[in-house]
C-alpha cells in the first residue's frame, strides 16, 4: 500500500511540475474549437484534436532561428485507473530546420489521457522543454 501511495505522489508531482512550471506554453481555444498556441520560442505547445471515433495529439515548437535544427516529440499517455502509471500509447517525432510540428496516429480509448510534448533545439538537449496538458 505504501508503494502505491508513493507511486501516486511521484505521478502527481510529475504532472504538477510539467503543467505548472513557468516554461509551459499556454493554449487557447476559440468558439470554433480551433487551438491557438501562445508563441514562446523553443517551448512546445500541445493539444488534442478529435479524429473520427478517437483523437490525435498535436505539438508544435517555434524556432528561434529558421536555420535552427528543431526537435518536437508528442505523446498520448493514458491511465487505466486512478493511481496506476501513465502509459505512452502513441507518439510522433519531427526533426527539421525552423519551426516544427508533430502529429500522433489516431487513438481510440475511454481511459484518462493527456498529451505531452518535448521540444527545442535538436542539438541542445539541455535546452529542450517538456510540457503536458491537464489529464482529461
Amino acid at each position: 500500500m505504501h508503494a502505491r501511495i508513493a507511486a501516486l505522489m511521484v505521478t502527481v508531482a510529475g504532472i504538477t511540475a510539467a503543467t505548472a512550471l513557468p516554461a509551459t506554453a499556454a493554449t487557447v481555444t476559440d468558439e470554433s474549437g480551433k487551438v491557438a498556441c501562445t508563441t514562446v520560442v523553443n517551448q512546445p505547445c500541445a493539444w488534442q484534436e478529435r479524429d473520427g471515433g478517437g483523437f490525435i495529439g498535436v505539438a508544435q515548437v517555434s524556432a528561434a532561428d529558421p536555420a535552427q535544427l528543431t526537435l518536437v516529440r508528442v505523446e498520448i499517455r493514458t491511465q487505466q485507473a486512478w493511481g496506476s502509471p501513465w502509459v505512452t500509447v502513441a507518439s510522433a517525432t519531427t526533426v527539421t530546420h525552423g519551426s516544427a510540428k508533430a502529429v500522433t496516429p489516431r487513438v481510440v480509448t475511454k481511459d484518462l489521457r493527456m498529451i505531452c510534448a518535448t521540444g527545442g533545439p535538436a542539438l541542445e538537449a539541455a535546452q529542450r522543454v517538456t510540457t503536458c496538458t491537464n489529464p482529461f
